[in-house]
């Protein structure tokens, strides 16, 4: 965990999926300061949106207190989730997208949401694979992740023939 800090945290974060679904693993970078903190971990089966959705709440769940985040990602599900209010939409109608569609990773959008509720995130979207050292970092660390030996198990990964 991080410690209490009084100037914006820099977040970026991204995920991958060997054969989605397949192996899997995010990778995590953050900036606070002169401080730099990565994460990652891999995953035996699971997809990449899941993967864009847990590096995203392991970003904003290492910091202990509230704080101001700018989290970047090259993940448009995990923007679109948030800032088009889809995850909201979909947990205030009991995780429906629709009357007939369940929505995908409801396990993973009720942490994020909670996780963005005790900061003041701002996300950023960035293309991925054009340089970008933070994106590039955490690309390597989610690759790295899910062809690791270090694998666990992703307990809320549900096959859906998606």
């Amino acid at each position: 965990m991080l410690k209490d800090i009084d100037i914006t945290v820099y977040a970026f974060s991204d995920g991958s999926a060997i054969g989605n679904p397949g192996p899997g693993g995010y990778g995590v970078v953050l900036r606070y300061g002169e401080n730099v903190k990565e994460f990652s971990q891999g995953f035996v089966r699971t997809t990449n949106n899941r993967m864009e959705l847990l590096g995203a709440i392991t970003a904003l769940d290492a910091l202990k207190s509230r704080q101001q985040v700018v989290l970047t990602t090259d993940s448009q599900y995990v923007i679109n989730g948030i800032e088009k209010g889809w995850a909201a939409r979909w947990q205030a109608n009991g995780w429906m997208r629709n009357r007939k569609e369940r929505a995908l990773n409801p396990d993973l959008w009720e942490r994020l949401l909670k996780a963005c509720n005790r900061h003041d995130v701002r996300f950023e979207w960035i293309r991925g694979h054009t340089g970008h050292p933070e994106n590039e970092r955490c690309d390597e660390l989610a690759n790295n992740a899910a062809r690791g030996g270090d694998q666990i198990l992703d307990e809320g990964y549900i096959e859906t023939g998606v």
